[in-house]
């Protein structure tokens, strides 16, 4: 597989001019825009807007969803794939490499934006309104690119792909509410998953449930489901994972004739400990403490 180290391969790879910046390149798309004929990974985080006629944009290994135009976002060192993409409207590509980055304060911000995680369908759709605000950003970007770069550049620069991760995560927020309406809570269909793995005896076989395993079940990345049940309870998958374990624990506890050790193994933990210290965080007492108490 092909690995860009810097935006000059990739210039190259593509017949594309040399860019402006050796740590940011700008790629307008009128009515196509292709990155080679096979899958590629490199050193730069990649925004992009378009919206799809034909083509193939996989990320990830997974068809990212254009139909209503979007924008998707990629981080160094993903697997990529875009060929004979053709678009109804104007798109753009942003790379900017890693390096660049140094020193800045978006260094230690990109990190929260958990969307360079996301995967197939969960690509951002954006609104005539939402559009507008983004391409108003990369015409600003793209104003400075081109005018004689200096000192300033690079803070300008960053400036405004920081405003456009910003309005991204603003945009994620109102998708999430609105996908949540027309489709149920997520956290519903999350806790129905949940219900599976106690019910079926599925503990006792894989263990404690992971994000992933849920995510999978769901046909969602862990990164978008933790941030759907986010917005919806304020509270992370994992977080809702151990209270639904615990509850189970408790219940248990007062009813069943079993020992603690006896229990936690019902329950999916390979060891007591593990579970003693998550019951004392999530209840305030140790599991044979909150047994005792309930048969007294």
């Amino acid at each position: 597989m092909k690995h860009y180290r810097n935006l000059s391969e990739l210039h190259h790879a593509n017949g594309w001019t040399s860019p402006e910046n050796p740590l940011v390149s700008l790629i307008r798309c009128n009515q196509a825009c292709s990155l080679g004929d096979r899958a590629f990974t490199s050193d730069f985080y990649m925004i992009g807007f378009k919206k799809l006629i034909s083509g193939i944009f996989k990320y990830g290994r997974t068809k990212y969803d254009h139909d209503n135009g979007s924008m998707s976002f990629v981080k160094p060192r993903q697997i990529i794939e875009m060929r004979d993409l053709e678009f109804e409207e104007e798109g753009f590509l942003i790379f900017f490499h890693e390096d660049v980055l140094n020193g800045h304060p978006l260094y230690n911000e990109i990190d929260k934006y958990h969307y360079f995680e996301y995967e197939t369908n969960e690509a951002l759709h954006l609104s005539p309104k939402e559009k507008e605000i983004i391409w108003g950003l990369y015409d600003k970007i793209r104003t400075e690119y081109y005018n004689n770069q200096d000192e300033y550049s690079r803070e300008i620069i960053l400036g405004h792909i920081s405003s456009i991760l910003m309005y991204a995560q603003r945009f994620y927020k109102r998708q999430f509410i609105n996908r949540t309406d027309l489709s149920g809570k997520t956290v519903t269909k999350f806790q129905r998953v949940i219900s599976s793995y106690l019910t079926t005896g599925q503990l006792l076989i894989d263990g404690l449930p992971s994000v992933n395993q849920i995510a999978d079940k769901l046909n969602m990345s862990p990164r978008y489901l933790t941030d759907m049940l986010k917005q919806e309870t304020g509270k992370t998958a994992m977080e809702l994972i151990h209270i639904a374990i615990i509850a189970e624990a408790k219940n248990l506890l007062t009813s069943a004739d079993q020992s603690v050790a006896e229990i936690a193994y019902q329950l999916g933990f390979e060891n007591v400990s593990y579970f003693t210290k998550l019951f004392k965080q999530q209840v305030g007492l140790r599991p044979f403490e909150f047994k005792k108490m309930n048969l007294n």
